[in-house]
């Protein structure tokens, strides 16, 4: 049979809460995407993936309409996407038929590790949003807004996760019971943890969200690997994503990003001064209130920083009313000079 055939492993994990306490243990059969073969196991493998900046709008909307954040996740999320391509597995460790130990499964269903599940999942969940009400949204394909006379419900996809709010509670679970029909749901309730971002509620309705657990295990993680001998990219990876709701790092980790392939003792400096500063800023976060609508920015540019090339590094932040929704420092593609023109009359 001129098929190829893929392996699979079984994946152990402990999921835990944002305190860090188990919520419980998960095993899972994973095929091994290298084995897979190009045009015969799989063809496209794009998924979309959620913004930083529209997570942060929608829990800026929320917490401005003082609405309530839940978070769905969906259960074997991939069993759900329909198999075009034939793919073949050999038989799962434990599983083994002792009277055809030669013989191989034929999937019928889509499993983790395979490199077109996501994309067959996305495009199945959001093929079936337009049915409910939902449209898509034309800056990112993970959102979607339903509305319903004068009231609206969001919704953002980033794989299982689900996150929904709303004008009107009962909007919601109506939502909630159209989703449960067709895919298997768990209902999480109140939005507390999603994408390493802990969501916390003032009692004067703020929301407040910040990334202390995983700023904490990123800390551990490279206290292990002993930063003063080898800068792997994992960590400045880390840092990056802990920027999703820490402005004040930005610039910093920017700077440092810029001399990955080849960084000196400076760069392995730097880095150790940001992870200090961390350490001891494990708290620190956003807040999001209620205020006005008006959307305003601020940009500014140093001048020509960088000795080396004298490109120059520009800065801004976007506000929501009172909250800080997108964010970047990166430097200029090109060089800014300033040129003096001298005018002269003929005779």
């Amino acid at each position: 049979m001129d098929k190829n055939i893929v392996g699979s492993r079984w994946v152990y994990r402990v999921k835990k809460n944002s305190d860090g306490s188990v919520a419980r243990h998960k095993a899972r059969l994973v095929v091994q995407d290298f084995s897979q073969a190009h045009g015969l196991d799989f063809s496209e493998t794009f998924s979309p993936v959620v913004r930083h900046t529209t997570v942060r709008l929608v829990l800026s909307i929320a917490a401005m309409n003082r609405w309530s954040l839940r978070q769905l996740d969906v259960k074997n999320v991939f069993l759900h996407g329909d198999l075009e391509e034939e793919v073949f597995m050999r038989q799962p460790q434990g599983f083994e038929d002792s009277k055809y130990p030669t013989h191989v499964c034929q999937l019928r269903k889509y499993l983790y590790g395979l490199k077109q599940a996501p994309k067959a999942w996305n495009a199945k969940f959001t093929g079936h949003l337009p049915a409910i009400g939902f449209t898509v949204s034309h800056s990112d394909p993970s959102l979607f807004v339903k509305h319903v006379g004068s009231d609206s419900v969001i919704l953002l996809l980033y794989v299982d996760d689900i996150i929904l709010t709303g004008s009107k509670d009962s909007l919601v679970e109506e939502v909630i019971d159209e989703l449960s029909v067709v895919f298997e749901m768990k209902d999480m309730g109140r939005l507390t943890y999603v994408l390493g971002l802990q969501i916390s509620y003032r009692d004067n309705g703020d929301i407040f969200v910040c990334q202390t657990k995983y700023a904490r295990d990123f800390l551990a993680k490279a206290g292990r690997i002993h930063v003063d001998l080898v800068l792997p990219m994992s960590i400045v990876g880390a840092l990056q994503y802990l920027t999703f709701t820490r402005p004040d790092l930005c610039y910093a980790v920017n700077t440092v990003c810029q001399y990955m392939t080849q960084p000196s003792d400076l760069h392995f400096q730097l880095v150790k001064r940001i992870l200090r500063y961390i350490h001891g800023t494990l708290d620190h976060g956003l807040n999001f209130t209620s205020g006005s609508w008006h959307l305003h920015a601020y940009s500014d540019a140093d001048w020509a920083s960088d000795v080396n090339t004298r490109r120059s590094t520009t800065g801004f932040v976007v506000y929501l009313g009172n909250n800080p929704v997108s964010w970047q420092s990166k430097k200029q593609n090109s060089v800014s000079r300033e040129v003096q023109l001298r005018l002269s009359t003929g005779h």
